[in-house]
């Protein structure tokens, strides 16, 4: 009888861990609807940032990526993302694709222009700058000595 007890018990625990780490897990995906409201952003090529991908502004967390697409008629890529109903942005801000360190995850910087008049929800930044490309740093340094079309003399 006691074995049962304790086997129930153990049972139980481990139920326990499993929904709280299922819960976790959902927080942490991207499955819940996003809070506050949408804006979009055009970039020439987005690198490495994600569906879920933090939004920040000033280094604070904001709101998150939510889509990425293709315009096929500009071949731009498209972001979709949530910002918290509690920040307003000024029409004259400008999004930036960057890395959290050197080979850390990218996410969307946004920095707050000056206009008194702010972004509407499902509006559009106009200024955006793509990520820098790690290797093409390291081959203009590794190469940028070389003239085109044939090595020094």
């Amino acid at each position: 009888m006691s074995r049962n007890i304790v086997e129930t018990l153990l049972g139980a625990v481990v139920l326990l861990v499993a929904f709280g780490f299922l819960f976790w897990a959902y927080t942490r995906s991207n499955v819940a609807s996003p809070d506050g409201y949408l804006l979009t952003a055009a970039f020439d090529r987005i690198d490495g940032l994600e569906i879920g991908a933090e939004v920040r502004v000033s280094g604070i967390r904001v709101g998150k990526v939510v889509e990425e697409k293709l315009d096929l008629d500009t071949y731009r890529a498209e972001v979709v993302f949530s910002v918290r109903s509690d920040v307003r942005l000024p029409r004259d801000s400008s999004a930036a694709i960057v890395s959290s360190g050197l080979l850390g995850s990218k996410y969307l910087s946004i920095i707050p222009g000056a206009e008194e008049d702010m972004l509407p929800p499902g509006g559009r930044i106009t200024f955006t700058q793509p990520p820098v490309n790690l290797e093409d740093l390291v081959g203009r340094f590794i190469f940028g000595g070389q003239q085109e079309g044939g090595s020094k003399p």
